[in-house]
């Protein structure tokens, strides 16, 4: 009878432990091969290094991503580091994919953007995607560069947080890791770095994947660059804990 009430009682500790050692283990789990995948991929078209690009998109590929899903992350980043950069970008992926077809390789195309039903309008849309990702909600007035270029705001709400964002080929959550790759490699938008790795946070990233992301992204833009972004993750979870 002792011996049945020991062994249940170490039954309970176990049970009483795992959700916390689940817990844990989700913590600090590391990038997939998908997630990192579309962080080289960004980090390297953002710096217009298509050589490194092209290896990119392939290791995307074999990792499990779909032609769409590529696709998707270069038409997004024009509106980080604009059309060249991103038009450079889908051109490369043309070219990988006429080399692997003429190698046998078949890609899988995947899913297209649902189409939007919403009859709402854009800005508001978009103001609602914003608040997803940031978890804040967009109101009183505006203030600093939207208060100053109101127009900047009506296309930053309509364009990207909606015509952009909206479309459910990527997850908020692989759009922030391309975005914040993509600041990474670009070097010089620290406030813009700060935001999105704070909304990367509130998406469910942790601070495990995003320093393995900047870890990843130096591959591609060198120590200092990733160091200072390191910084400004630093402030970002400071910021959050708050």
């Amino acid at each position: 009878m002792k011996h049945t009430l020991l062994v249940a009682g170490a039954l309970v500790a176990v049970l009483l432990l795992f959700p916390c050692m689940t817990t844990h283990a989700q913590s600090t789990a590391p990038l997939t091969a998908r997630q990192q995948a579309l962080v080289s991929i960004s980090a390297y078209t953002a710096k217009g290094d298509l050589p490194h690009l092209h290896a990119a998109l392939a290791q995307g590929l074999d990792a499990g991503l779909t032609i769409n899903e590529e696709k998707e992350v270069l038409v997004q980043l024009y509106a980080y580091c604009g059309f060249p950069r991103s038009l450079s970008g889908i051109n490369t992926l043309m070219q990988l994919l006429e080399e692997r077809k003429a190698k046998g390789v078949h890609d899988v195309v995947g899913k297209a953007a649902s189409p939007i039903t919403s009859t709402a309008p854009k800005y508001e849309r978009g103001k609602q995607n914003l608040e997803k990702l940031t978890g804040k909600p967009e109101t009183g007035p505006k203030t600093g560069a939207n208060a100053f270029s109101p127009e900047s705001d009506v296309f930053l709400k309509e364009h990207l947080f909606a015509d952009i964002f909206e479309r459910d080929v990527l997850t908020f959550q692989e759009r922030e890791l391309a975005t914040i790759a993509a600041l990474v490699s670009l070097g010089g938008v620290e406030p813009m770095l700060q935001f999105h790795l704070g909304a990367g946070l509130h998406v469910g990233l942790t601070e495990a994947q995003l320093q393995q992301l900047i870890a990843l992204s130096e591959v591609a833009v060198g120590k200092p660059q990733a160091d200072a972004a390191r910084a400004v993750l630093t402030k970002a979870l400071e910021a959050a804990r708050k």
